[in-house]
């Protein structure tokens, strides 16, 4: 008999995409189905009248009804929880209903949340047009210098709220300065990583107590489903769960919207890979255009924060922001010349989607809170897809080029005196949502 002792695979050792793809998961369990059972039930059966008591006193393990929890999403949970580094997740039916009960869950009237400048419009939305209605004071800061959250922090700080990169303008924040300057004031850290995944970023790894998502976006993948999740540690994920979902939100996933991004996990890594490398191609060719005023991609080295990008991010993302010359009319142009990419709110599609923040995700701040926090009216976001790279290119390069030549001709007019009177921006924006 060989005495050499025989490894067995660790699974806290395996790879993301192993993990993604496997964890917590069994077919010999389940009669030898590859692909996880979905379980189609709004309620639980007891044994006996006791075990029912005591599954709801929280005295034995299982399932009581689909709003607390579901094998499918239990699965999933696991699978969330270990890529992002974290205790526990919880998967609820939307981004902003996995942001509105974590919040919900952790401050109280007269508490304070500080949140950078800029972050997505209906997060936005939700704290200074709702939570501010209930005692809870928001303030908005520049977070690109952690200096700016340490001034304004107080006694009264419960929670530090940030996005990175952000949304729409790929603005970042130095997850591990902002976080040790919160916990030296007793305060949780909230960090929605929707635009990197746990793939390129693991905001956990850097001092975060929250990771939020939308599971709509890069994590389901294919546009298909409506989710989102948070993750942490297990004390802090439970009581959002018995809390903030169970009696604020009710923000609950069905079991299916469960499955599918399950689906969507398995290729994630895959799908990661081929949106970075598409998307720094196609950002270092729109800032190569003269059309182009500037662009926004923390992936360039021109990038102010592109240090930053590389000491937190695995990759630089498929997300790209720009703003082009002649504003707003370039922008409107740009995006109704365009004939594959989408015009369509959302990212992390296969297809190629473009839109137009101020008008669009960004419209419920008013204008003067869009340029407070920096978010130009002129600002084209695009999600760069799953498509051949050569297509993508032959599109931007479409578009930029029916941008160049109409700025050319208005320089003429211009210079002819034959100029007509511009629509105001308000008119333009109009025209643009409406479109």
């Amino acid at each position: 008999m060989n005495d050499k002792t025989i490894k067995t695979p660790s699974s806290a050792s395996q790879g993301f995409a192993t993990r993604a793809i496997h964890k917590g998961y069994d077919p010999m369990s389940h009669q030898g189905a590859l692909v996880p059972p979905l379980y189609m039930t709004s309620t639980f059966a007891f044994p006996d009248a006791k075990s029912g008591g005591d599954r709801f006193a929280g005295e034995t393990e299982g399932y009581i009804y689909t709003r607390l929890g579901n094998p499918t999403q239990a699965l999933l949970e696991d699978r969330l929880a270990t890529l992002e580094g974290g205790e526990a997740a919880l998967a609820m039916s939307s981004g902003i209903g996995a942001i509105t009960s974590t919040l919900w869950s952790l401050v109280e009237p007269g508490d304070e949340i500080i949140a950078d400048k800029t972050i997505y419009g209906c997060t936005f939305s939700y704290l200074q047009h709702g939570l501010k209605k209930f005692g809870i004071k928001v303030t908005h800061v520049d977070m690109s210098d952690p200096k700016n959250v340490a001034d304004a922090i107080s006694d009264n700080t419960r929670v530090v709220y940030f996005e990175t990169p952000s949304n729409p303008n790929n603005g970042l924040v130095d997850i591990a300065a902002v976080s040790k300057i919160a916990h030296a004031n007793d305060a949780l850290v909230v960090v929605d990583n929707t635009y990197c995944t746990p793939y390129l970023q693991r905001p956990i790894e850097f001092g975060a107590d929250f990771v939020v998502h939308s599971a709509t976006k890069y994590l389901g993948g294919h546009g298909d489903l409506i989710a989102g999740a948070v993750i942490g540690k297990k004390e802090h994920i439970d009581h959002v769960r018995y809390f903030g979902l169970k009696d604020m939100t009710g923000a609950v996933i069905s079991p299916m919207d469960a499955f599918l991004i399950m689906r969507g996990l398995k290729t994630l890594e895959l799908r990661m890979d081929r949106h970075c490398a598409s998307a720094l191609q196609v950002a270092k060719q729109i800032e190569a255009h003269p059309a182009v005023a500037k662009v926004y991609y923390p992936g360039l080295k021109s990038f102010p924060q592109h240090a930053l990008a590389k000491k937190q991010m695995d990759n630089f993302g498929g997300m790209i922001s720009f703003e082009l010359h002649g504003g707003v009319d370039a922008g409107i142009q740009f995006i109704d010349s365009l004939k594959l990419a989408i015009c369509a709110v959302s990212l992390g599609d296969a297809e190629t989607l473009v839109q137009h923040p101020a008008s669009m995700t960004h419209s419920p701040y008013e204008p003067e809170e869009r340029e407070k926090f920096g978010i130009s009216e002129g600002l084209i976001r695009l999600s760069v897809g799953l498509e051949t790279l050569s297509d993508i290119q032959e599109d931007i390069a479409f578009g930029l080029d029916t941008v160049a030549a109409n700025i050319s001709v208005s320089e003429q007019e211009k210079s002819t005196g034959q100029t007509a009177n511009a629509n105001s921006v308000e008119a333009k924006l109009a025209s643009l949502a409406a479109s």
